[in-house]
């Protein structure tokens, strides 16, 4: 059995990961149907360059005008921070009551209500540690754990902290945390809006030098933000004394300080001293000249006309009233503007969405834009005296893009939005309390409407795939998420939307597997309970998703369990050569492989290729991938001469449709090299693995997945050609960094640490491969039992090591086992029987057995030049060890 083992197969499997147009699956958004994400850049260049401080992640949110510094509060803030403290800003229970906690922590957490200012007080400290040299401040909306992901992962390159790849969220985002424990420079960084702190209970940041601290912000009550070294701040509304200083501030910096009167602190009570309502109420005054009692009695009177709207038992955010008012006061006031119609349309869009930023180019999709114009109302034509005919309305006039970016302009300037259109990915920004009061004073079929104008939107801006682009598809998802919540079974009418896929597929495409696996699993769930169990374009689509996360999370059992499910219903519903069904009996075949189910993979596979052939031609995307996952089940049933002639197929076919770089095309000349390795043909295999290596290297990074695969696969070759330790020190790279990015017990990982041993062993380092591969066997048994082929190699290889450090009776016990296994489970001609066979031949001859020793490499010999050829190298070695061993017997 071979020692090394190549990953060719992982590599062409066919998937169906991704939902098209119209629900049908294609496979993943990547075109070939694979099961890997493809990723052709990195956060920013790594290595060699010199770290550029300070390091500044994230959009600190710019202060209001007339902020104001909230002195008492500070000093609370201040004093946790002198004494090595992080602060969590939170709400106070009742108004007014003024309560503060001043617990030791190395996070701060500030919990407030909505509106109460403590993002703004964040970014007040963010700024003033810029100001004063820190080293690294970073900024994160926390309402998404990924987001964390991606701002950490971000920093980590950027200071370069060890560990860091660049190409792994949270591989960089774990380095970046450990560099904040040991660093000595300073830092900041804040989480701004904690909504799980489940999720982001690992990444909360420390500092064991005392050099940094951490702030975050909160609307939660809850008792998981406190304690484990942080400490609670909650975070009221102003004082009378600030609510007054900034009106003043306001209208004075605005030159109308004339605005200023008698009613002002009557005005700031009214307003429950709630910043945001302040915030409302001075960009009013300040647009439409109103003095502040004029102001008050238009909140007054509003206010009255809201009791049936929202009763005040119904405020349950204490501060919704005040909000809701100003905001209404602010939208008729728009209405005067002659893109106030537009405004009011294009705020309901914005509500739908992530408070914490939306992307600038949705707001000038022709989604948008079509809805904006399909809710303008047609104009009449100017009145005429004495006419007898009715004329016919002015059409509406399609709304263009710069009148969208006119009407954020508009909602800015009366503090309902903040826009930044310097700021791509998260230009428009909401408080989440002027959200809630829109979508509780719009109607229901308005609400319905923004809602699917949003997904569209988002649908139409989402790159296809969209791995290139890990930040704004961070950001999508973020707003996704939020229009889920907001949009309830609106998206879902008279089907799932596509942005629900979208997002589902980033998931995969990212390789988010516990995230995607979660997603994946709601969308079942809704899919069962709004179109039932059965329905074959979306419920049984997003089972097959599920599997995928399954899959890739390395859950073998629990994907086949739902893949033969969906199989079996795709054949009854649909028939036998849909589409879909040939996507989901594909997708059985790859897991059957996964699992070491080759032959029930082989039948498959053949089944679909031959139907695609038929139904599709044989130039189809699909077609070329059912040729490449059959070959790569024949490659691990030993079947290299039918796997080398279908993989040069689908090389030449893809290297002439697709182009020599498309992922597609590396993958196949991977697998066409891993099968003439298999052949033994190795010095081809090194060409072409050389080849792959750098082009991954180059195109996707040094730690994707498929880079690693590629350099596994050159050290294999390394190996057979006897450059032990050249394959040794790719092998040592690939074995820290799979551990590092999948974890101890993935499939990869274990793969990596048994070719690692088995170059130990080719170098004479028998005790350490014995170490690993004991580790390797054990794993295999409980993670794949004790009959799955990766099982079957981990103890022949261990066996042979055993056999080199003089452990032959130890040796011979595995081997006998093994070769049993292999001639009932894989047949007496599968390579992997062949090379049981030869083990057990050579600790037969170490034993002194040497008759029957030389009786069974006979048959390895014989069987060898049949299957393999004269030439091979394994023909070699049985030819080889024959004549040695006739010579010392006779």
């Amino acid at each position: 059995m071979a020692a090394q083992e190549m990953e060719g197969p992982r590599q062409v499997t066919a998937r169906a990961g991704a939902f098209a147009v119209g629900g049908a699956v294609t496979g993943s958004a990547l075109g070939d149907n694979s099961r890997v994400t493809y990723v052709d850049k990195q956060y920013v260049g790594q290595g060699g360059v010199p770290v550029v401080w300070p390091v500044v992640v994230g959009t600190v949110p710019v202060l209001a005008t007339s902020f104001q510094p909230r002195e008492e509060l500070r000093r609370v803030v201040d004093r946790a921070r002198g004494h090595g403290q992080g602060v969590v800003l939170a709400s106070d229970a009742p108004a007014g009551d003024g309560s503060r906690s001043g617990a030791r922590a190395s996070v701060q957490v500030m919990s407030g209500g909505g509106g109460v200012g403590k993002s703004q007080l964040a970014a007040a400290y963010a700024r003033e540690a810029v100001g004063e040299g820190a080293d690294v401040v970073v900024w994160v909306p926390a309402n998404e754990v990924q987001q964390v992901l991606i701002a950490y992962a971000r920093a980590a390159v950027l200071v370069q902290a060890p560990g860091r790849t660049g190409a792994d969220l949270e591989a960089d985002a774990r380095a970046f945390v450990s560099w904040l424990v040991a660093t000595d420079r300073r830092w900041l960084v804040v989480l701004d809006d904690v909504t799980d702190p489940d999720a982001i209970g690992p990444w909360w940041p420390d500092s064991q030098r005392g050099s940094g601290w951490a702030l975050a912000t909160t609307r939660l009550k809850d008792p998981r933000l406190s304690g484990g070294g942080r400490a609670r701040i909650d975070v009221d509304v102003y004082t009378p004394a600030e609510s007054l200083g900034y009106l003043t501030d306001r209208l004075t910096h605005g030159h109308k300080d004339h605005l200023l009167d008698h009613q002002a602190p009557a005005l700031a009570e009214a307003l429950g001293h709630l910043p945001l309502a302040l915030g409302h109420a001075a960009a009013y005054m300040l647009r439409e000249n109103a003095s502040c009692s004029t102001y008050l009695e238009q909140f007054t009177s509003r206010s009255k006309r809201l009791d049936e709207l929202l009763p005040r038992w119904a405020d349950t955010e204490r501060y919704g009233r005040q909000i809701t008012t100003t905001l209404l006061l602010a939208l008729d006031a728009t209405d005067q503007d002659p893109h106030g119609p537009l405004a009011r349309t294009a705020l309901r869009i914005a509500a739908c969405l992530d408070p914490d930023g939306q992307p600038a180019a949705l707001w000038t999709t022709t989604a948008l834009c079509t809805h904006l114009t399909q809710q303008q109302q047609p104009t009449a034509p100017p009145r005429r005296t004495l006419t007898l005919r009715r004329r016919p309305r002015n059409p509406v006039q399609a709304v263009t893009s710069d009148q969208a970016l006119a009407a954020l302009r508009l909602l800015d300037r009366y503090g309902l939005i903040t826009y930044d259109s310097t700021e791509n990915l998260r230009a428009v920004r909401i408080h989440a309390l002027t959200a809630r009061a829109l979508h509780e004073t719009t109607p229901e079929n308005q609400r319905s409407a923004a809602a699917i104008t949003a997904a569209d939107a988002l649908v139409e801006i989402w790159p296809d795939p969209d791995h290139t682009q890990r930040e704004l598809a961070a950001v999508l998802r973020a707003n996704t998420d939020t229009l889920t919540t907001h949009a309830a079974d609106s998206l879902w009418k008279p089907a799932p939307h596509d942005v629900l896929y979208r997002a589902g597929t980033s998931l995969l495409n990212a390789h988010l597997h516990s995230t995607a696996s979660t997603y994946w699993s709601r969308m079942t769930t809704d899919c069962e309970r709004i179109l039932g169990d059965e329905h074959p374009h979306h419920t049984l689509n997003a089972r097959a998703n599920l599997a995928t996360s399954y899959y890739q999370a390395g859950r073998t059992d629990d994907a086949i369990a739902i893949e033969e499910h969906v199989l079996a219903d795709y054949e009854r519903i649909l028939g036998d050569e849909h589409p879909d069904t040939l996507n989901a009996r594909n997708n059985l075949a790859a897991s059957y492989r996964q699992a070491g189910r080759t032959n029930d993979a082989i039948t498959l596979e053949e089944h679909v290729l031959a139907d695609r052939e038929r139904l599709l031609g044989n130039e189809h995307p699909d077609t070329l991938s059912a040729r490449a996952s059959l070959a790569a089940s024949y490659w691990q049933a030993g079947r290299t001469d039918d796997a080398i002639t279908l993989l040069e197929h689908v090389l030449a076919d893809r290297e002439r449709l697709l182009g020599n770089e498309h992922p597609n095309t590396l993958n196949a000349r991977n697998n066409l090299a891993a099968s003439y390795w298999q052949a033994g043909r190795t010095d081809e295999a090194m060409t072409l693995e050389e080849r792959v290596l750098a082009d991954c290297e180059r195109l996707l990074g040094d730690e994707h997945p498929d880079t690693l695969a590629a350099r596994n696969n050159l050290a294999s070759s390394y190996w057979q050609a006897g450059r032990t330790d050249d394959a040794i020190a790719i092998e040592e790279h690939v074995l820290a960094d799979r551990e590092r990015l999948l974890g101890n017990e993935h499939p990869n990982t274990l793969a990596a640490r048994n070719n690692l041993a088995a170059s130990y062993r080719q170098a004479g380092r028998t005790d350490e491969a014995i170490t690993l591969e004991e580790h390797v066997l054990a794993d295999r048994e409980r993670l794949l039992g004790n009959e799955h082929p990766n099982t079957l190699n981990a103890r022949n290889n261990l066996a042979a090591s055993y056999r080199q450090a003089g452990r032959t009776d130890e040796a011979i016990t595995l081997e006998e086992h093994v070769l049993a296994d292999c001639e009932r489970i894989l047949g007496d001609e599968h390579p992997d029987t062949l090379s049981a066979r030869a083990s057990l031949a050579a600790s037969y001859w170490q034993a002194g057995r040497t008759d029957e020793a030389i009786a069974i490499e006979e048959r390895v010999l014989a069987d060898r030049e049949r299957i393999l050829g004269d030439e091979h190298p394994d023909t070699r070695s049985a030819r080889d060890a024959l004549s040695r061993w006739r010579s010392a017997g006779g």
